[in-house]
């Protein structure tokens, strides 16, 4: 008999114990629902550290040996100017001409000016974007020995590249994380809140695009990282 009234004083009193912890528990549980997501962006300008210049030449005439000749003559001259200008032989591509026999095309007809039309492509492809920002002004000198420029902007566009990101990346994380901080714990001073943990955290794709259309070697680095901050009163 004693031992029952032992145990239902334990029961009653475990009773009275969870009842008064009842309140706590649930204004805890409140304060994980309530939380802010903010979002912090990091950018950065850097040059590029990579170019790729390709440039076209055209070759007409009626003979196809002499215009064979005349490829690697301006093949030739083009490679010496680069050369002269700094740019080192493992640097330079010469991709195989394409010619083209206007009397074997079917459509058109054959009173053309030049039967053969050659397209051929020299590229430079080197890490030292200085020295080809220097070398393009002085295209005109190609021009001057003889040899005319092909090919439409679209095909044979200068690319400049940047591919040092991983070195910025971690730099750029943390940068975003700060202000992701920043603008959750504005929010929560306006909110009568303080921040508390981060609840989930997500990294944006990092994005490389041209500072502006003038400046093509001029590279802007974007990310936007997400951020969800638990809330407390």
């Amino acid at each position: 008999m004693k031992n029952n009234n032992f145990l239902a004083l334990c029961l009653l009193a475990g009773l009275v114990i969870l009842g008064a912890m009842f309140p706590v528990a649930v204004s805890r549980f409140r304060e994980y629902d309530r939380t802010v997501n903010v979002k912090g962006l990091s950018e950065m300008e850097v040059k590029a550290d990579k170019v790729i210049w390709p440039i076209p030449f055209t070759v007409v005439g009626n003979d196809l040996n002499a215009v064979y000749a005349e490829i690697d003559r301006n093949t030739a001259l083009i490679r010496d100017f680069l050369i002269s200008g700094g740019v080192s032989e493992s640097e330079i591509t010469v991709t195989l001409p394409s010619v083209s026999d206007k009397y074997a095309q079917e459509y058109g007809n054959n009173d053309r000016a030049f039967r053969y039309l050659s397209k051929s492509v020299v590229t430079v492809c080197t890490g030292n974007v200085d020295m080809v920002l220097a070398l393009m002004p002085r295209q005109s000198e190609l021009l001057k020995k003889g040899i005319i420029s092909s090919g439409n902007s679209w095909e044979n566009q200068v690319q400049f590249q940047f591919e040092g990101l991983n070195d910025i990346k971690p730099g750029m994380i943390e940068d975003a994380t700060k202000n992701a901080r920043e603008a959750a714990d504005k929010f929560a001073k306006d909110s009568g809140s303080r921040l508390g943990k981060i609840k989930t955290a997500s990294q944006g794709t990092f994005t490389i695009s041209d500072r502006d259309s003038n400046t093509p070697y001029i590279k802007k680095v974007r990310v936007v990282s997400s951020v969800t901050y638990y809330l407390k009163k």
